[in-house]
Formats: structure tokens, sequence, C-alpha cells
């Protein structure tokens, strides 16, 4: 291979790439060049043949199909491209399923059913010629101020890991490479502004923000993973071997690729000030350990090769990236690939058997945070209201049940005019859609809008929630990209208010004394915990976090009493922002105590959900001692005592009593789902390596030390069952082979 051959297939190049913003500084950054010229010597990666612009997939097929042939029989090697795409909340592309966004995945505590989601859009981007998708978002949630809030699982690595992990075997077994991202740290940031600088601690790093990457290359495979944009304690992680080389290929054994996070080895240069151009931006990534420039070749063609040329970059860091590049395709059966075969004509994107998954996701997240006995509206036992008031910006829009990597926000919003191509309800209309409102009066007024100070409408809002006899206030984010939208990548915020004039509204509503629902559809928790705190100030509160298409019928089932709700918060209700950054992982001086007037208490904790039936559950263990090496078994029984039948989400939870270093006073050690049928009992198992105790001592070695562990069953605050488990002998120093 000739050098230009080489970086050919380490970049890539944007397929109509134009005027759409949807990277940051994408403007000033995307150099793609002409298509011609560009894959002249064979190119690495197409960047997002179906995801940059609305095209009509079988006619992009056909195009692509035609343009590997060119690849495979015009060029000297005869290599074709690898094909990769954005697939957070489904494939991101014109008339293809979005499914609920990834907080509504941890609020599910439903691995298998993630799993599922995942397959069936694997099973889908393999038709259409990908290879490579852009997800899953391992980021732990730290500041819920920040934009990208919305693409994250949540606040605990624990559940970030399994959750994660289920992703990347769903998406992998459905022969798509799944691309961890960000690799790390991008969630720290300071001030919790996008690309900020993280200063977090080895120990932090090591014991909060890498157990999920760690978890889904050890245990998942993964096949790729996506450099974060931030610097950890100065060092920019696209220039960092400590990170890229040492720990993810030298420790854990990764084999597969890294890539860059778009234009992230031009920021080296532009926003780093690491580099002083474009070339030595290209030998600190690529020394350090990324292997494919996206989704241009700004740095990696012209700009190293004339490194290379002039002696400055040795070529064996380029002949590494190459193997691990056509290793990737290689294993994706691309070098032998002709592409003779026709390809696809009869699409679906978005057929029966991704909505059905859709809606079952949507159901299982949608979170009751508070219920003086206001809802359910209907069902068993319950008379419906005979007038409704339905107000609020997120009423009556299918744009708010979809997050900022969905396809409609992310790219058709740049289109308008251009049909969503999928079939969704609003909530107005779901709710108007339910057998137990249809004798109903379900009446409408916006209020207000999402962003915007005009408050000309919230009177008329005010008035019709005074005629009803329940009123529903449907209010949240819209998903956007830098400015645009009130949540999102670059989409940060000063304060957790919600956003505009919602409030405003909400208080407007409550004051009609009409017994008022707050439903917030949102990608961020907002501090809300006036509404929760003042008795009466509403009567129930219900979040969810971007749903998706089938989002609407979801939070209408709950209302309505068709469905019993059964998520649980994956990340914690803020009391107000000045608490920030906080996640319920914290020691003892990191809540309320004597020594600060400050108090961090959220307003609902990690892991709270109510049930439209009610639970009791007991905890036993096999062995109150157990080896530090070692497994604990628990035994949770869960008796449904009420009168519906209903899913419950087991949580048990631990706290590390004494330790060399300060341990959160709970820790998430295990989770099941169960379905547990009127009053009847179900038993979950539930095994816990003790690894799952382990953090990173004062030499930063990783070990689980001997003691005493308190374990109960509840959420982070409540402890409904408890027991307590001594850990046994020497202190373990944990091993890649040992159980996670």
């Amino acid at each position: 291979m000739t050098l230009d051959e080489k970086l050919a297939q380490i970049v890539g190049y944007w397929v109509d790439q134009g005027g759409e913003v949807v990277a940051p500084m994408q403007g000033e950054m995307a150099t793609s060049g002409a298509w011609e010229d560009v894959t002249r010597h064979g190119l690495g990666h197409v960047t997002r043949a179906y995801g940059t612009r609305p095209v009509d997939p079988a006619e992009r097929a056909a195009w692509l199909w035609g343009e590997q042939r060119r690849l495979r029989n015009e060029t000297r090697l005869g290599i074709p491209a690898l094909v990769h795409e954005e697939c957070l909340t489904g494939l991101a592309a014109w008339q293809a399923t979005c499914f609920p966004a990834p907080p509504s995945w941890g609020a599910a505590f439903d691995t298998e059913l993630v799993e599922e989601m995942a397959a069936l859009i694997g099973a889908s981007m393999r038709t259409l010629g990908i290879h490579q998708g852009l997800a899953p978002v391992l980021d732990v949630v730290q500041d819920p101020r920040w934009g990208r809030v919305e693409e994250c699982v949540g606040e605990d690595p624990h559940l970030v890991g399994e959750v994660g992990l289920a992703y990347v075997r769903g998406l992998q077994g459905a022969g798509v490479h799944a691309t961890l991202k960000h690799f790390v740290g991008y969630s720290a940031s300071k001030a919790a502004r996008n690309h900020a600088p993280v200063q977090a601690g080895p120990r932090y790093v090591a014991d909060v923000l890498l157990p999920p990457f760690e978890r889904a290359v050890l245990d998942g495979g993964v096949r790729s993973v996506m450099n974060s944009y931030a610097a950890v304690d100065g060092v920019p992680v696209a220039a960092d071997p400590t990170f890229l080389t040492d720990l993810l290929r030298e420790r854990w054994g990764f084999d597969g690729t890294v890539v860059a996070d778009y234009f992230s080895v031009a920021f080296l240069e532009v926003m780093h000030a690491v580099a002083a151009d474009r070339g030595e931006a290209a030998q600190l990534a690529l020394e350090a350990g990324i292997d494919i420039e996206l989704p241009t070749g700004d740095a990696y063609l012209a700009p190293l090769a004339e490194r290379v040329r002039a002696g400055l970059v040795d070529e064996a860091w380029v002949d590494r990236a190459v193997l691990r590049a056509l290793a990737q395709k290689e294993e994706l059966g691309l070098l032998d690939a002709t592409f003779d075969d026709e390809p696809p004509t009869s699409i679906d994107l978005d057929p029966a058997s991704h909505r059905d998954v859709a809606r079952r996701l949507a159901e299982e997240s949608v979170v009751l945070v508070s219920n003086d006995g206001t809802l359910p509206l209907g069902g068993p036992g319950r008379v419906a209201p005979a007038r409704v008031a339905v107000v609020g910006p997120n009423a009556d829009r299918v744009e708010a049940l979809m997050g900022c990597y969905s396809f409609a926000n992310h790219v058709l919003a740049h289109h308008p005019g251009t049909p969503l191509g999928i079939e969704m309800a609003t909530v107005l209309e779901a709710l108007r859609a339910e057998p137990a409102l249809a004798d109903a009066d379900v009446m409408y007024v916006r209020g207000c809008e999402v962003e915007g100070a005009e408050t000309s409408g919230i009177a008329a809002a005010a008035a019709v929630a005074a005629a009803a006899d329940v009123a529903i206030v449907v209010v949240g984010d819209q998903a956007g990209l830098f400015g645009r939208g009130t949540v999102g990548e670059g989409n940060d915020a000063d304060d957790l208010e919600l956003p505009g004039v919602q409030r405003a509204l909400v208080e407007a509503v409550c004051a009609t004394g009409t017994p008022t629902v707050l439903v917030l559809v949102t990608g961020r928790p907002y501090a809300v915990g006036p509404f929760l705190d003042v008795d009466g100030a509403v009567a129930a509160v219900v979040q969810t976090f971007f749903p998706g298409e089938e989002g609407a019928g979801a939070v209408a089932g709950v209302l309505a009493g068709r469905a019993v709700p059964s998520g649980r918060l994956p990340v914690s209700l803020p009391r107000s922002a000045g608490a920030q950054p906080y996640t319920y992982l914290q020691p003892l001086l990191g809540g309320p105590n004597e020594v600060t007037s400050a108090d961090p208490t959220p307003a609902r904790p990690f892991g709270h959900g109510l049930s439209y039936t009610t639970f009791t559950r007991t905890l036993a263990l096999e062995a109150a001692d157990v080896p530090t090496s070692g497994v604990v078994r628990a035994r949770v029984r869960v008796t449904n005592t009420g009168e519906r039948d209903a899913d419950d989400v087991v949580q048990l939870y631990g706290h590390d009593v004494l330790a060399t270093v300060n341990r959160p006073t709970a820790q998430l050690l295990a989770f099941r789902r169960v379905h547990v049928p009127a009053g009847t009992s179900v038993d979950v198992e539930l095994d816990v390596p003790t690894t799952r105790l382990a953090f990173s001592d004062r030499r930063l070695r990783r070990v689980v030390e001997p003691g005493r562990v308190d374990l109960w069953v509840g959420d982070c605050a409540t402890r409904e069952a408890e027991a307590t488990l001594t850990l046994t002998g020497d202190v373990h120093e944990v091993r890649l082979a040992d159980p996670r």
C-alpha cells in the first residue's frame, strides 16, 4: 500500500454534508472535498449516508451499492468502505423507528428489552448496508444541567453498564459494530458545560466513570470506541495514550478500532491548543491511539501525509491504524464483498415489530413520581372524569417526544415541510383515543411555548382548567443542538427551572383548584420540588424522558389506567441547581449534615417510582459471611398486595460501612424487573459478585476489603427490607477474569 492508500483507509467522507449543523463547529471544520478526489485511493468510512438529510432509503441504498462496486472495481486495492450511522434512539434516518431515548432505557431497568431493541435497530442497519453504529453512550450522568444528559442512561455506573452491555449485545448480534462513547469523562465537565475541562481524580474516574466501558469491552466484546471531547486533568483524551492505549488496549485487551468523535482531532489545534497545526494534531491523536478520523480526513489526509513525508512521523504509526481498520473490515466481511447482489428495494424501517418494542419500552419507562389518588383517571373500579383539560407546550407536539439524536430533531428540523416519515400521535391525541376517556370532553389550550417569555396564553389555559374536573399539564423540553432547543448537544442550562414560562403556566393551573396532573416530557430532570413538597400543589407528577414514537400512547395509557406505571428514576430529581453537581453516590459528608447549612437532598431519589398497586418485599441471604473474592446470593420475595397485575423493579443496594477510603452511603448492586400478578408472590434470585463492591484503594489498586456491608431492597434512600453481610478473608485485588 502506498502512503495515500493507507491514509484513505483511516478517514471518513461525509456524504451530503452541507449547511445543516449536526456536529460541533461543523461549518468551520468540514473539508471533505470532492467525492471522486477523496476516494481515488479508496476510503475508510462513509459518514452518515442515510442520516445527513432526508433521503429515500431504497434510492440511497442503490447509490451506496453502486459506489461500493466502484470502490471495489475502480480503485487499485478494491476495498469497499465501511458505512457508519448514528443509532442512539433508533437508526437516525428518514422513515426509521424512533425508540425512546437512553434515560428511558434506564428508567425501564429492563436489559432484555433494550437488547431486543438494539437487535432490531441493527437488523435495519445491516439491510441498508450499514456496518457500524455510533452508540451506545456510556457517560455516567454527573450534573443534570449538562445538555447531553438526554443521551445518557443514568447516574449509576452499574445501571449504565448493564443497560449499555445489553445494547452492545443486541446491535452486534445483528452484525453491526457498536461504538462506545464518549471514552472517557465527558459527562463530568466543569459546570456541566459541553466540552469543558474535567477535573476528576484518578480514583473517581476509575470507580465511577470507567466501569460501564470496562463492562462493554470485557463482557460485551465491543468492536469500536469513540473518544471523549474533554480534557481530563488538562490532557485531551484524543491525545492521551494513557486512556486510549495503556488502559483500553494493554490492560483491557481491546482489539477493535478507536474512532475520533467528529472533528476532535482538529480540535486538538483549534480548541485545546495543544497542537500547532492539523499535522501535529494528527500526530498526537494517531500516536495516542485514535485509528480513524471522523467525519472527514481533515487532519489524517494531507496534513498527516506531509508530516510523514517530512520524517516527523514514523509511518509505523500509520501502519498500526491501517491494520486495525482493515481487520475490522475483514471481520465485517467487507474485504471479500463484491456488492454484485442487488440492493434492497422494498424497505420498511418502521415495521410493527419495531413499534411494538418501542411501545413496550416507553410504557415501562414512565415514572409515577407522586400521586394523591387522582391517578389513574380510569381503569378497574374508577369513574373517569367528564371534563379533562389538557394544556402545555408539549401536549400537542410529536417533536416533544423525541431526543436530540432522533432524525426528526437532529436533521429534519433543517428541512421544514418534509413529512415526518413515521406515524406518531401527540399526548393530546393519545388521550382522546383512550377507551377510558371515550365519553370525556377533552379540551385543549397550549398556554405557552417551551421557550420564550410570552405569557398571553396562560389565562386561557387556566380558564379551561377551571372548567374541568381534572387538568393535565404537559410541559418539558424541546431537544436540539447548539442553541436550537432547550436540551441536547450544546444545550446546557444555567439553572434547572422549567424552560421559558412553563412554571408560571403550572402555577396558574394549580391556582384554579382543579386537581392537576403534571406530566414532564423532558431530556433532563428539572427542579420541580415545589410542586412535590407542597401538599395540594399538584395531584400527581408523571416523568418521562423523550419516550419516542410510541411515547404518547404510553403516557396516555398510564394516565388513563390502561397501563400500570413501573418506571424508576434513573437520575435523581434535583431540588435546585445550586446542589449540582450531584448524584446519589455520595459519602456521608456528601449529603445533609451538621457542618453545612446547604442540603443537596434531591426532591426524589434515584430508583424512586410509584405504582397503581402495592408491593411488599423481603430480603434473605444464602450466607451472611462471604469471602472477599466470592459471590453474594440474595433472594427477594416480592408480593403484590394490591388489585392490579403489575411489574416491580427489584433494586438491591449496599453500603460498605468501613473502608480505607470514603465510600457512598448507598450503591446499586443488582436489579431485576419482574411481573407479579395481583395477590401473588415471586421470588427473585440475585447473584452479586463481590467485585461490585470494589473500589480503588489508596494505591489505586482495585480491591474488595473485608468487613461489614449493609444490604437492602427499596430505592437508594428507602430501606424496605434489610440484611447484614460480612465480607471475610484478606483484601482481594480484583483481576480482569473476576466476574463483574
